[in-house]
């Protein structure tokens, strides 16, 4: 039985900071060890490989599903007949102790609020699914806040709350 991984997602608006915060969030979950999956979502095409690669020919010519694989890692480029579900997205991850969703507003999972000031609109995430808000301004919200270059704050919250790992000096309630 495969166990099911952890989930917790960003949502901001553009130019709110989610994919700067989030290299910063990354770094901090590796430097504690954890193997971290990130699934970014975009309403825009994207070439996933470089013209004239065997790898791209294989694509262009038709080929529905193509794995290129090297000592480094496997890229795997899949098509679909629609924007793939985030659920179906995620299913696809493995081996990793979380996974990050950049992207996808409306999914059911744990949310972090990024929020920067001059970002005309905050993002509407429920009471429900709001864990924290990431923000350089000062904000009252159902969660608590931290400033953008705080990740191992984030991190931690992420381990008590996600994770289930206690913060070292926090006992478990």
């Amino acid at each position: 039985m495969q166990r099911t991984i952890p989930v917790v997602g960003l949502a901001g608006f553009s130019g709110s900071g989610k994919t700067t915060f989030l290299e910063k969030l990354i770094v901090e979950l590796k430097n504690r060890g954890y193997r971290v999956g990130i699934v970014k979502h975009t309403h825009h095409e994207v070439d996933f490989d470089r013209p004239g690669t065997d790898s791209w020919r294989h694509a262009k010519a038709g080929a529905d599903v193509v794995a290129l694989a090297t000592p480094a890692g496997v890229s795997l480029v899949k098509k679909c007949d629609s924007d793939p579900a985030p659920e179906e997205v995620i299913a696809m991850i493995d081996g990793v102790d979380l996974v990050v969703v950049e992207g996808y507003k409306r999914g059911k999972w744990a949310k972090i609020e990024v929020f920067r000031q001059g970002v005309a609109e905050r993002p509407t995430v429920s009471p429900e699914e709001l864990i924290a808000v990431v923000s350089d301004a000062p904000l009252s919200a159902a969660a608590p806040c931290f400033g953008l270059d705080d990740a191992a704050g984030v991190a931690g919250l992420i381990e008590e709350v996600i994770l289930k790992t206690p913060r070292p000096g926090v006992s478990e309630r």
